[in-house]
């Protein structure tokens, strides 16, 4: 059995950091059991393993912490439901591709549920929506906007850090940082697409997806990652 937990209020980002790593290391270990924890976080950059220094372009903004999460510049904020992923990948079949591909497909599963498409993109981090009533960007290329980003880490094959989904934080605070490293599309979140839903609504559509995308048969064994990120 996975548990759920869904902190209240704002969690501290060292603090988060501490406890997905000692829960990490207790499921190795066989003594703690894997976890999805769904927080909110103060507003804050982070820096994953990819993050080039000219991505952070209002550093005095918010606080920058360094990750060694796969990805580049992300920000985390209220609003924004942040679900750290504390899963055991080797009995998943040790595939970090899948492992990323299903939490992609969790996230798009969970869009669904509000009549929202989400798609990824070759080339392009995280989970996307179709922004029709934009102008396309120069090249005539169709405008996207960002809902979603994923970022992992895996030590012995247990993942820690996962995802994160714009429900209603302040996309100005995008403004700061070239989110993933993508330049000409924008960030969006649910109710800026006119969708309204709440925290909670949110948080039903993850538990009522998750079973259907994680419970799949093993695929074949591959190297131990690190990191990873889409």
């Amino acid at each position: 059995m996975v548990e759920w937990i869904i902190e209240p209020g704002l969690t501290a980002y060292p603090e988060a950091v501490a406890r997905m790593e000692a829960r990490a290391a207790g499921i190795a270990a066989g003594t703690a059991g894997e976890l999805i924890w769904l927080v909110e976080h103060p507003p804050l950059y982070t820096a994953g393993t990819s993050a080039k220094p000219a991505d952070l372009t209002d550093p005095h903004r918010f606080e920058v912490f360094e990750t060694r999460r796969g990805g580049q510049y992300t920000y985390h904020g209220p609003g924004q439901r942040v679900v750290y992923v504390m899963l055991d990948v080797g009995r998943r079949g040790h595939d970090v591709r899948r492992f990323v591909r299903d939490l992609e497909a969790w996230v798009i599963a969970t869009l669904d549920r509000f009549n929202l498409r989400g798609e990824v993109r070759a080339g392009r981090v995280g989970v996307w929506v179709a922004r029709p009533d934009k102008p396309p960007l120069p090249d005539g290329t169709p405008r996207e906007d960002k809902i979603a980003a994923i970022g992992i880490r895996l030590r012995k094959w247990v993942s820690f850090h996962g995802l994160s989904i714009n429900v209603e934080p302040n996309l100005s605070h995008f403004d700061g940082i070239v989110p993933c490293g993508v330049t000409g599309h924008g960030v969006t979140s649910l109710v800026d697409l006119g969708l309204p839903v709440t925290m909670a609504d949110l948080d039903v559509a993850l538990r009522a997806t998750f079973d259907a995308v994680f419970e799949q048969s093993p695929a074949e064994p591959a190297e131990a990652p690190s990191s990873a990120t889409r």
